[in-house]
């Protein structure tokens, strides 16, 4: 059976690349495999700046075949970003963003900044000045610093907040299978530790936007500072851009595919090319059948992932299929 799984980075609007790679089927996995092609529309006036290309690739397990290219920019088409970071120790959670924490999602209002000492039990947080007004970096260069690991004692209990007006020049370009082929191993991602293979980003949203590695939290408390993820789940650094860490309940407002069976949304393409989907399906139900890459088939979709429960940070946990080298 062939499947046409249309990735609307860019909505159907006229016509439609549509290539098949070359499969090395010694390599898969699984009997019961769906043959299927991406098929992606880079036509519509809704997503700007966004350009598709057909180029030769060579994957992970050595097969030369057909990819997408897709260079977008790193802002996305179909939500505001932020806010992030509240001003005031009295705002509600509209001011702010969230934090995730533990397998928890939690609104980053002023009631969650004033309390992050009995939060993290460390007295050392105090992230507001008497009058309430919260620390927050001001400028481009104050992004940078804070978000520097080793960032030093003034930048300490500082809420991180970096601007979209800070990355107006970076575009992302992905290169991803036309034709998945999944494999009887796995690739951990490169930010694995002890992980030596593998690309280290996730996939790419249906608005274009990177689904990134989960994002170093002990780190950036570490420092004493808090970089917020606005309800979508991203937020920004001047090098990478506006990028996800998880896909919250938010992602339902975004650009999605919706399953004319029940399943769960399709929200985006893995670095391997297989289908990234919501994480419940319109019952409110999460697959039971998941592997260890969050992943499974189905007669329809083929293999497929669902994303991991957002507080966890995270997205999917390895790569069934070869990516590209």
């Amino acid at each position: 059976m062939k499947n046409l799984i249309l990735l609307t980075l860019f909505s159907s609007a006229c016509a439609f690349f549509s290539c098949s790679g070359d499969t090395d089927s010694t390599t898969t996995s699984q009997d019961n495999e769906v043959d299927y092609d991406i098929v992606i529309d880079a036509s519509s006036d809704n997503f700007t700046g966004v350009t598709v290309n057909i180029v030769p690739c060579t994957l992970s397990n050595g097969t030369e075949t057909n990819c997408y290219e897709i260079v977008t920019t790193s802002a996305p088409s179909d939500h505001e970003m932020g806010p992030w970071c509240p001003s005031h120790i009295s705002d509600d959670d509209s001011a702010g963003g969230i934090w995730l924490d533990n397998g928890t999602v939690y609104d980053v209002d002023g009631e969650f900044v004033s309390n992050l000492a009995t939060f993290y039990n460390d007295n050392t947080w105090l992230m507001y000045d008497d009058n309430g007004d919260i620390y927050i970096t001001e400028t481009e260069e104050d992004c940078i610093n804070a978000a520097n690991p080793n960032v030093g004692e003034a930048y300490q209990n500082f809420c991180v907040e970096c601007i979209p007006s800070y990355i107006n020049d970076i575009t992302q370009t992905w290169t991803i299978p036309i034709t998945p082929i999944a494999l009887t191993t796995t690739y951990s991602f490169n930010s694995a530790p002890g992980a030596t293979t593998g690309p280290s980003t996730r996939g790419v949203a249906l608005n274009g936007i990177e689904f990134s590695a989960p994002a170093p939290v002990s780190n950036i408390l570490a420092a004493y500072t808090l970089a917020p993820f606005d309800d979508a789940g991203g937020h920004i650094n001047v090098n990478q851009g506006y990028h996800y860490h998880a896909a919250t309940q938010d992602i339902a407002d975004r650009h999605v595919i919706t399953q004319t069976d029940g399943h769960a949304e399709l929200i985006g393409y893995a670095m391997d090319g297989h289908g990234i989907y919501a994480r419940f399906d319109e019952n409110g139900d999460e697959p039971t059948d998941l592997d260890e890459c969050r992943g499974h088939y189905d007669d329809i979709r083929g293999y497929h992932y669902h994303v991991d429960n957002a507080g966890n940070n995270n997205f999917i946990n390895c790569l069934k299929g070869a990516y590209v080298l």
